[in-house]
């Protein structure tokens, strides 16, 4: 503590800030008026240090390969027609014909997934439900759409369940296979 003397305007600025404040704080004008009579103040407990907030921890990226990304684009080729399907342009055709087209294109993709994947609502509740979205909620398995405003619980309903894959099953590729080739181009002799 320092010896020297507050000035006149020290003073005058520490006098009205503590008038404001033992105006809003009854207990620190009580401890005020404790000291005022010579009563020397209780000795109080150490206050503890502030605990820092948690520094967020920037997510790892992971560099993907390809690899997996395109052998799925090759078997929903090789069994669906995907890649054609979405490259023809659709103008010249029907109604009827494009959706004759779609059929297969949807049976064969179908056939893709339940043959190399295990799906899963990313949800267990059924579509329609009302629920609440705690604080922490995974962003990744639940996205929030709609009028969002202040903080969780959040309320809504459940508009799509969404999905999760519990188990991949593609093929290994052999040493040297390119995967860049999703379809080989065909020949006829």
């Amino acid at each position: 503590m320092s010896d020297t003397t507050p000035s006149f305007f020290s003073r005058l600025s520490l006098g009205f800030s503590t008038l404001f404040a033992l105006l809003s704080d009854p207990a620190l004008a009580a401890r005020l008026q404790t000291l005022r009579a010579g009563v020397p103040p209780a000795p109080t407990a150490p206050v503890p240090a502030p605990v820092p907030a948690p520094t967020p921890v920037a997510p790892v990226l992971r560099i993907a390969t390809p690899d997996a990304a395109l052998q799925l684009l090759g078997l929903l080729q090789r069994e669906a027609r995907f890649i054609d399907f979405i490259q023809e342009d659709m103008a010249s055709y029907s109604d009827a014909d494009i959706g004759a087209a779609a059929r297969l294109v949807h049976a064969g993709c179908g056939k893709v997934l339940s043959e190399h994947f295990t799906l899963a609502p990313a949800r267990s509740e059924a579509e329609g439900t009302r629920l609440v979205v705690e604080a922490g909620f995974d962003a990744a398995s639940t996205r929030l759409t709609g009028n969002l405003q202040g903080q969780p619980p959040f309320r809504g309903v459940l508009r799509h369940p969404g999905w999760r894959v519990t188990e991949v099953r593609l093929p290994r590729l052999t040493e040297g296979h390119d995967a860049h080739i999703l379809a080989a181009a065909e020949v006829e002799l």
